[in-house]
């Protein structure tokens, strides 16, 4: 989710899919004109190294209609982690909040963890510091899951940092992460009570 809200304010790109993979990765797929993908996928590259994630980006300049079938997926929903492994945005919901996410100062927070007691520890914790929304959870395999945080910018900061500490002894600690006024891609695969 960071590197695809930095994808999507690095220049004028979609999100056209992302799909889940076996190996806790994410295959972004965007589109737009050929500038501003290539400076979207330079600032999703140099992100990954500051975050050290490993990242591996391709560029197909005026794709072949012909290779859609390809890399266009369709929706699918995996029984074993019980959630959706390929994301295709709203585009009602990205409309919709449009006009709010460039009003408003609101923020999306995450915590990750290696360990489903860590991070319900971790979110009590970060509803307690703050006053935040839950908008829900993702189990990502291997025992790693997600669990995301809605509200103002510093009561989303002050939440997950309060959860980030809570996290040792618990679990593993994978990643805590604050994005101010998300991009129009992130809010079209938040859930919908977002």
């Amino acid at each position: 989710m960071v590197i695809l809200d930095a994808i999507e304010k690095a220049g004028s790109v979609r999100l056209l899919q992302a799909e889940l993979n076996d190996l806790y990765g994410v295959c972004m797929k965007i589109t737009g004109p050929l500038a501003h993908v290539c400076a979207a996928l330079e600032s999703a590259v140099g992100l990954a190294k500051s975050l050290q994630v490993e990242c591996v980006s391709d560029l197909i300049s005026a794709p072949d209609l012909e290779a859609k079938a390809a890399y266009a997926a369709s929706p699918e929903f995996s029984p074993l982690i019980e959630q959706n492994v390929v994301y295709i945005p709203s585009a009602a919901r990205m409309t919709k909040e449009k006009c709010v996410s460039q009003q408003s100062d609101f923020a999306i927070g995450f915590i990750e963890t290696q360990g489903f007691t860590a991070v319900i520890e971790a979110i009590d914790t970060a509803c307690k510091a703050a006053s935040v929304e839950v908008l829900g959870r993702e189990k990502l395999g291997g025992g790693y899951i997600t669990v995301m945080i809605k509200g103002d910018v510093a009561a989303v900061n002050a939440a997950i940092e309060a959860g980030r500490v809570k996290v040792g002894g618990l679990g593993k600690l994978i990643a805590a992460h604050v994005i101010p006024r998300p991009s129009q891609s992130i809010l079209g695969l938040l859930p919908t009570k977002a």
